[in-house]
């Protein structure tokens, strides 16, 4: 597919290379990704999972091939304009700030609230305060909204990080490790299959680099090529 055409995919990854000292981290990877899908990226250590997000987030550039988001080109753009695009990155370790609580934390995460002077003088409308428990629901904490943020378990923790992300409306959210958001689609990097049975609509399989298996979970289970893989380690 050319660098012009349009999809309907919300994302759109085509022939993704990139290369460091003549090794190929990701290597010719396409995959697509319907709006409001939960898709599941799965492989053993050393796959290309992490690097994929960080070309998809502009962290890492590409040695060839495209990445569209709503038919935005994202390999031409900086991390800032893609964050600006709509994609939004989730990391392992939750950033979330400990001495506050899950409403506080929800709050300073709204957009208009992101910068330190506008937060100072930043009052909660009744819309943000709807928009808050609205999310904090959607992340299983509203009957925690008052609680302090280190009080949590690490699952609540990983939820309100996905919180503090969904509460900025991005219309692709990545990360490793849990999963959610309504209204949007999610890439998830996860190594518990269990989990992933139970969230994924799609899983991609790849390994050194390349993309092994795609499909249902019960399907890629069932792949020899990807039990080869998996049990082989």
């Amino acid at each position: 597919m050319a660098e012009g055409s349009n999809t309907d995919y919300v994302l759109s990854i085509e022939e993704l290379t990139v290369s460091f000292d003549g090794f190929k981290a990701v290597d010719n990877v396409t995959m697509y990704v319907d709006k409001n899908e939960l898709r599941v990226v799965i492989g053993p250590n050393g796959a290309g999972k992490t690097t994929l997000l960080d070309l998809i987030c502009g962290k890492t550039s590409a040695s060839s091939g495209f990445i569209k988001f709503n038919n935005h080109e994202l390999t031409k753009m900086s991390e800032h304009q893609i964050v600006h695009a709509g994609v939004g990155r989730k990391f392992q370790t939750p950033s979330i700030y400990e001495n506050l609580s899950v409403y506080e934390n929800l709050e300073v995460s709204y957009p208009q609230a992101r910068n330190v002077l506008s937060a100072i003088f930043f009052k909660t409308t009744d819309d943000i305060d709807k928009e808050i428990r609205r999310i904090a629901k959607e992340i299983f904490l509203d009957e925690h909204l008052n609680m302090e943020a280190s009080l949590l378990s690490h699952g609540q923790k990983q939820w309100l990080e996905i919180g503090m992300l969904l509460i900025q409306d991005p219309e692709l959210l990545m990360g490793g490790g849990g999963g959610g958001g309504g209204g949007r689609s999610v890439i998830v990097i996860e190594h518990d299959m269990d989990f992933v049975e139970k969230i994924a609509s799609k899983v991609t399989v790849l390994h050194q680099g390349k993309l092994l298996a795609e499909g249902q979970m019960s399907e890629v289970k069932a792949n020899p090529e990807v039990i080869e893989v998996y049990l082989g380690h």
